[in-house]
């Protein structure tokens, strides 16, 4: 691998770090968050997304999103059984005082002013309407709750708040003399959708991959170094295995700078993250997911004797060096894919080339990268664990929202940035994404992977080992955290959260009841006194 590749994938390695917090992606994503004011009796409505289907006369037009009230009447689920009302514009705008207009029954389009939302709702029931749109002064929704000194509150109507373009969108239909019909509706949202499944088995596959393909690396590694010790040679050809196969390995210093080096990096696209920024990380990620295709594409391919000719056959390409013919045909089919990603990334079907992209990039970010010892895979997990929490939870109180849920949606450029995996939310009626982070993936995945590696080079068996329950315990503590982001109602949850204490917490509890703890924090690899006979490859 090249050196600009390794500079491109470090890169790609710490935005990755930078979004690791795992969330549902709506259509319509409330943006404020009430947690001042409690519910009380005829202001405790939960909050529900509210489909806004408009009709010009019989002709179905645009559907637009909003955001129910904690006060009113709950609304229809199913939209068979809702009303279509017409919509007729409030004068005054605001609602704040009885409307010149005389209403029968239809739903009246206001906007934010000076009194309070309950105001307003009580001049429109009060005026005859059977509904009160309101526009709010901003792209997001907003969430809609009581005044503090409210205390009966008998609200009959149902109040919607409806992000200003669609408001714009309504009220320039209505001022052209169209007559124009709503429909509300708020459909549920399936207690669990099939994307969280297929996502959780695709972090899971991708480690177990990535894991197995480590191990087999340091295996085969390990063999050569016992084969060079038993033919007597010398401590520096021992030096040159070493660095010939590729590996990077983490300091306890690298693996606290990391973490600290992912904050300014989420700080600064927090701050400065435009349209022509997501292009450069575009490009990164395309660049990097290149060269994970193909590294795994070659690595996969090379296992077949059809290819095993072109994969062990080298021809010297200038300013790169020796490259085998099997890497100069993948590599085209790899570019042309990565390109083809770039170019149709904001299409419907562009997720399936992103999660390819993506998982190539992180089974050999994790193939590549390795925790030499359990001391330094506590510290950059630990790291990353506080990490995770700040930028999710306690920067909120500095920044007065969530530093890392604004990053991962892209709310400053319109687009979120590539280092996720996604799948579409298939049986959702709100329709949108889950997402994960590679960083939730990277960091455990570490973890996971150095410890297949000790039970191979150990001679253990599965069930003796730390692989298969470390595993586990990812797979529990992701689990977790997506139970978590649906007891949210879908708002970001820090992953890392669950996913550290589970996979951490197994390993050191194995290996203090096993008593490796202490070769495991110190050497991380066990101590082979003639290490040619012991390791013998599979099937000798």
């Amino acid at each position: 691998m090249g050196r600009i590749s390794r500079y491109v994938l470090t890169v790609a390695v710490i935005i990755s770090v930078i979004i690791s917090s795992s969330r549902g992606v709506y259509a319509g994503d409330i943006v404020h968050h009430d947690d001042k004011s409690p519910k009380r009796p005829g202001c405790d409505n939960n909050f529900v997304l509210v489909k806004v289907q408009s009709w010009i006369d019989d002709r179905e037009v645009d559907e637009f999103v909003g955001v129910g009230a904690r006060f009113g009447p709950t609304l229809e689920s199913k939209e068979k059984n809702a009303d279509k009302s017409r919509i007729a514009l409030a004068d005054p705008p605001d609602c704040c005082t009885t409307p010149k207009n005389k209403l029968t029954g239809e739903i009246i389009l206001v906007h934010r002013g000076k009194c309070s939302f309950t105001t307003k709702a009580n001049v429109a029931e009060a005026a005859g309407a059977s509904a009160i749109l309101i526009i709010n002064n901003r792209t997001e929704l907003f969430k809609m709750v009581c005044e503090a000194d409210e205390d009966d509150v008998d609200i009959n109507i149902p109040v919607v708040m409806l992000p200003q373009d669609a408001g714009h969108t309504l009220i320039g239909n209505i001022q052209k003399k169209l007559n124009v019909f709503v429909q509300l509706y708020s459909p549920r949202r399936p207690l669990v959708d099939v994307a969280e499944v297929f996502l959780w088995l695709m972090a899971v596959g991708t480690i177990l991959c990535a894991s197995y393909w480590s191990a087999w690396s340091a295996r085969e590694a390990a063999i050569e170094q016992d084969q060079l010790l038993k033919d007597g040679s010398d401590e520096y050809l021992q030096m040159e295995t070493s660095l010939s196969s590729g590996v990077v390995q983490i300091t306890t210093t690298s693996a606290i700078v990391f973490v600290v080096v992912a904050s300014c990096f989420l700080v600064m696209l927090y701050k400065w993250m435009s349209y022509a920024f997501i292009e450069v990380l575009v490009v990164l990620f395309a660049i990097g997911g290149v060269e994970g295709l193909q590294t795994c594409l070659v690595a996969l391919l090379s296992c077949f004797r059809l290819f095993e000719q072109a994969a062990t056959t080298y021809i010297k390409v200038p300013f790169i060096g020796a490259v085998s013919y099997l890497t100069l045909g993948v590599s085209p089919l790899c570019v042309i894919g990565a390109v083809l990603w770039a170019f149709y990334r904001r299409h419907h079907f562009a997720w399936i080339g992103q999660d390819i992209l993506g998982v190539s990039l992180i089974i050999t970010v994790i193939q590549i990268i390795q925790v030499p010892n359990l001391k330094v895979g506590t510290i950059l997990l630990s790291c990353a664990f506080l990490y995770d929490i700040f930028w999710v939870f306690v920067s909120k109180w500095m920044f007065h929202e969530s530093v890392m849920i604004v990053v991962a949606r892209g709310d400053n450029s319109g687009e979120s940035i590539p280092m996720l995996l996604k799948i579409p939310r298939m049986f959702d009626p709100w329709g949108g994404y889950s997402i994960i982070g590679f960083g939730d993936i990277i960091l455990p995945g570490l973890l996971v992977a150095f410890s297949l590696r000790y039970d191979w080079l150990s001679n253990k068996s599965l069930r003796a080992g730390y692989f298969l329950w470390t595993m586990i315990a990812y797979g529990l503590g992701l689990l977790i955290t997506y139970v978590a982001l649906n007891l949210m109602d879908g708002h970001g949850q820090p992953a890392l959260l669950y996913i550290v204490p589970f996979t951490l917490g197994t390993f050191i509890t194995l290996g203090t009841k096993r008593g490796d703890l202490r070769h495991l924090w110190t050497k991380g690899e066990p101590d082979r006194i003639c290490p040619h006979v012991r390791l013998q490859p599979s099937g000798e």
